[in-house]
């Protein structure tokens, strides 16, 4: 998979999350602390609630080094309870 992103990314760039979970207030703030603690800076997310409410999508973008810090923050994002999709 690191092939592939280094082939259709060029290192530094622009990389957006998008995040599903639980629509629960938490959610966005358990995500954007987590993005800084390894990418310090500062965060609007986009917000969309489902149709029904339930979840949550949050789109938020990043300025990525390399590849090994796009993976470590999909790992640290999925371990959020909330959390049902990251992509």
């Amino acid at each position: 998979m690191e092939k592939k992103f280094t082939t259709l990314l060029k290192f530094p760039c622009t990389f957006t999350y998008k995040v599903i979970g639980l629509s629960q207030p938490e959610l966005t703030n358990n995500i954007v602390k987590i993005i800084q603690h390894h990418v310090p800076g500062d965060y609007a997310p986009q917000i969309k609630p489902s149709n029904e409410g339930i979840y949550l999508s949050i789109s938020i973008t990043i300025f990525a080094k390399n590849f090994k810090q796009i993976e470590k923050l999909y790992k640290e994002l999925i371990k959020i309870h909330l959390v049902k999709m990251v992509f």
